[in-house]
């Protein structure tokens, strides 16, 4: 497959009940930035996906970040948005680790009240179907840490084979540099059941 076409191109994923929305700079209102300082302090988030937006000008930063990876077509982050309201509840993050080869990796974190209702587990799903049709990617990764056992769950729901174990892989919010398990799907991989 050509490189040429291993672009994330910005798009907005509808799941009825939430919307994947790209993040970047618009729209980065004071609820936003109040949500993303807010997501910085909560302790899951805190531990297993440390965010560096502790004010409203370091979020503004890791949002133009965020649309920097859209514009080069080497990140997708997506926003989850309730439709109701349009809160955040969290985000999945697809990008390229060798762009050449088709290899990608995925990350997420929910907030407390999006967790617990399958939306994690739905949206990695949907975010990994568009980066294998609309991307061209043949290989996604996702690592979290080995204590992180709703992280693991959400993996193998959205069909990630384990794949082994990354021994003190990572800097984690605690300050210690944790073992990882690695999952993988791949493009020719079935979709996972319901």
């Amino acid at each position: 497959m050509s490189t040429s076409i291993r672009t994330f191109a910005r798009t907005t994923l509808d799941l009825g009940d939430v919307q994947l929305h790209p993040w970047g700079r618009k729209p980065a209102g004071p609820e936003l930035l109040d949500d993303l300082t807010a997501a910085a302090s909560e302790p899951k988030i805190a531990l297993w996906n440390p965010l560096p937006t502790s004010d409203h000008e370091a979020a503004r930063t890791w949002l133009e970040a965020r649309e920097d990876g859209w514009d080069r077509g080497a990140g997708a982050a997506f926003a989850v948005l309730s439709t109701t309201d349009g809160a955040l509840l969290g985000t999945v993050n697809l990008r390229w680790t060798d762009r050449a080869d088709g290899q990608a990796m995925i990350g997420y974190w929910f907030l407390p009240e999006a967790r617990g209702r399958g939306l994690a587990t739905r949206a990695t799903r949907a975010v990994t179907t568009w980066g294998f049709r609309t991307a061209g990617a043949r290989r996604i990764e996702l690592a979290h840490a080995a204590g992180n056992e709703a992280s693991c769950r959400v993996a193998h729901r959205c069909g990630y084979l384990p794949e082994g174990v990354l021994r003190a892989s990572h800097l984690f919010g605690d300050g210690r540099h944790h073992d990882e398990h690695l999952h993988a799907r791949l493009a020719t991989d079935p979709e996972p059941g319901p």
